[in-house]
């Protein structure tokens, strides 16, 4: 008998506690069977020698938005420009380009808008309009939780009229005199996004190739996409089919966990022997639930806003942001519908994936999750809160007691660590995405890179957990800092056992899948994490990146 693969490495990082280290690992059938003495005798069909080179369990991307991502590189990139003049720029030579093109009702698409870039300065409606007239702009802030649009889009969406109210969850910002000035928030993104949606399934199928083989070039063997399916996050009702048709083509290079929105659910009814709300709860038809699909594509938690973004000072705090008297961010809808919602969907089998940046609108989610747990018991995979961005020392002790997960991004601590520091002042500054005290109180830390909000480059990521420093040198709450080795655990472990996925991944143990990363030396003794290079990628034992070939 041959096995499939054996991989070899000078050092091969496990983090099982069994065999914490190996130098040889066998593959058959996408998953590991056996290390070092136990291949003794033994060939396979192929080996793949790395030498100097580490391997460790394939990194895992626990939150991040590639449908949007993979879309958004055929956008017009603003995130380099520096000062409206450029921005304008850059907006001026998309439409000639349209214009040259002859599609005189293509829209104008933008993204990685960021006002510190500009000053503080959000674009004039006025020039905006004059630049592009009658066609239709969209420019995606780079949190995500607010977009720039002009006053052809405007009126499409009715937002010039009269008796325009704005929806639940969002507003189109207007100024002192009633005028929007093409700033929209939070779902009132949806507005727009409804003239764009559904997406079809090619277009997207092809947003997710170029988006996850880039993953595989930064060592991402497994992501969470986080919001499907509805909402303004989502691209299409039927966006899982999209996921599963990318998988068949050989269009997705990365293992795929789909987080379907609040929105997307619907009422379902079963026996009351087999539903915990009197037979009664809330989502997928022929009661699917989380866990259903493959290795390869796999429904996760339920996604669920609760309120806006730390950079557009819509996260719902207890303190007013600083600069910002009076603005305390809000809740994205009433707690109690949170709570019928939420605990619909937990009680037929959704665990929550809560997206809490503010103090205020953590308080909510814990109070949710200790609800839902209380009445239902706990799930297979823990209830989680993502981003966790302003927490608390109370929040972090009441979070551990529930024995849930948490996902703040250590990767904007340095692109948009001063930033946040602006909106939150000195004596909030421990509180923001935290490390260390999550560790101690007993929560899961997985890592995550909110790509697009931030690159989707982890080795970064991992380095800023462990020196927590902004780009400007400020140390962003140095007590938080963690060490390396727990470091690559949040994007491995941990992500795994967040993601409910450990059983298969997030170690390398005998019977697990066969996901490697493969650095150029250890990220556990490097002096810096981000300065080592990917060397190899592999997913279930075959290679999704081969960093060999462009040397």
């Amino acid at each position: 008998m041959k096995l499939d693969l054996i991989v070899r490495a000078a050092e091969i990082i496990t983090l099982d506690p069994a065999r914490p280290t190996a130098q040889a690992v066998g593959v058959l059938h996408h998953r590991i069977v056996g290390f070092d003495e136990e291949l003794d005798g033994i060939g396979a069909e192929r080996e793949l020698d790395f030498g100097a080179a580490t391997a460790t369990p394939g990194l895992i991307d626990a939150h991040c938005h590639t449908a949007w991502w993979g879309l958004s590189l055929a956008s017009v990139d603003l995130s380099a420009a520096r000062g409206l003049d450029e921005l304008y720029r850059l907006i001026r030579a998309e439409v000639e380009r349209l214009e040259r093109s002859g599609d005189k009702q293509a829209w104008v698409h933008a993204t990685g808008f960021n006002q510190s870039h500009h000053g503080g300065q959000l674009p004039d409606i006025a020039v905006l309009d004059e630049i592009t007239g009658t066609r239709p702009l969209y420019i995606r802030h780079t949190s995500g939780h607010a977009s720039i649009t002009n006053s052809a889009t405007l009126a499409l969406v009715g937002a010039l009229e009269s008796d325009f109210t704005d929806p639940v969850g969002g507003i189109v910002v207007r100024d002192e005199q009633g005028a929007p000035t093409g700033l929209i928030e939070e779902s009132a993104q949806g507005l727009v996004q409804a003239l764009l949606l559904p997406y079809a399934l090619e277009p997207l199928v092809n947003a997710i190739d170029a988006a996850t083989s880039r993953y595989a070039a930064q060592g991402i063997t497994s992501f969470t996409e986080a919001g499907v399916g509805g909402g303004w996050i989502g691209h299409s009702p039927i966006e899982a089919s999209v996921y599963q048709a990318a998988a068949e083509r050989g269009k997705l290079h990365a293992r795929a966990q789909l987080m379907p929105t609040m929105d997307a659910l619907r009422p379902i009814s079963g026996h009351r022997a087999d539903m915990a709300d009197e037979g009664r709860g809330i989502g997928l038809d022929l009661g699917i639930r989380a866990g259903f699909g493959d290795d390869l594509v796999r429904f996760g938690h339920v996604k669920v806003f609760l309120d806006g973004s730390l950079l557009g000072a819509t996260a719902a705090v207890t303190e007013d942001f600083c600069g910002h008297e009076h603005n305390v961010g809000y809740l994205l809808d009433d707690p109690a519908s949170y709570r019928e919602r939420a605990l619909g969907a937990y009680s037929a089998g959704w665990p929550l994936a809560l997206h809490a940046i503010g103090d205020a609108a953590i308080d909510l989610a814990l109070d949710l999750i200790a609800e839902a747990q209380e009445h239902y018991g706990k799930l297979a995979a823990p209830c989680r809160i993502e981003h966790f961005g302003i927490a608390r020392p109370d929040q972090v002790v009441r979070a551990g007691e529930l024995g849930i997960a948490v996902t703040p991004q250590a990767g904007f601590i340095g692109p948009v660590g001063d930033q946040m520091l602006e909106r939150v002042g000195e004596h909030r500054a421990d509180w923001l995405y935290r490390g260390r005290s999550v560790i101690d109180a007993g929560i899961l830390l997985a890592g995550s890179s909110d790509l697009p909000v931030a690159d989707n480059n982890l080795r970064r990521g991992m380095q800023s957990a462990v020196d927590r420093l902004t780009d400007s040198g400020q140390a962003l709450g140095a007590g938080e800092a963690i060490s390396s080795e727990e470091a690559l655990r949040t994007h491995t472990e941990w992500a795994a056992k967040a993601t409910g996925l450990f059983a298969d991944r997030g170690s390398l143990e005998r019977g697990k899948l066969a996901d490697f990363t493969v650095f150029s030396a250890s990220p556990i003794t490097a002096p810096n994490i981000a300065e080592l290079d990917i060397v190899a990628t592999l997913v279930g034992g075959e290679l999704s990146y081969d960093g060999r070939e462009s040397q």
